[in-house]
């Protein structure tokens, strides 16, 4: 082998160990910002991972909802009417958010079981729900009205 052919070769081979680890930086970061969905059956049952950072959803539980006066923490219950989960916030919730609606949130499990949201997002009109939220009230057996609102069959 030449000297040329020895420089093309090694060419090559630096540019496909460059372009492999770059493929692979940027699914490694690909894989390190999904978001997946949970609901409080799968939270309780062990499913979620504890370390990173997930979506869950479910209905707030009537009479959950705990503010701190002295500053944004808000607590809440979401269920999707087989388990439920603590949430703590702390920010502005979406002028939507009530009782008895379908939420998602972003954010974290922590240690002693409660889930921190980072982000609590609410539905944006009287007929919808996070198609998220309603397949998991639909696995659970509940129906849900026009208002979001669900209902055991």
């Amino acid at each position: 082998m030449n000297a040329r052919r020895r420089r093309i070769l090694i060419g090559v081979v630096l540019v496909l160990l460059g372009t492999g680890t770059a493929t692979a930086l940027a699914l490694r970061a690909f894989q390190e910002n999904l978001l997946y969905f949970y609901s409080p059956s799968q939270v309780v049952a062990g499913e979620a991972p504890a370390g990173r950072a997930f979506r869950i959803g479910g209905l707030v539980t009537a009479g959950s909802v705990r503010r701190n006066p002295q500053n944004l923490e808000v607590g809440f219950t979401l269920t999707d009417t087989l388990q439920s989960v603590d949430v703590v916030y702390d920010g502005v919730l979406p002028d939507l958010f009530r009782e008895g609606q379908g939420i998602v949130a972003n954010g974290r499990l922590l240690p002693d079981g409660r889930f921190r949201a980072e982000q609590v997002l609410a539905k944006h009109d009287e007929n919808y729900m996070p198609p998220e939220v309603a397949d998991s009230l639909a696995e659970a057996g509940v129906r849900t009205t026009h208002d979001g609102a669900g209902r055991k069959p």
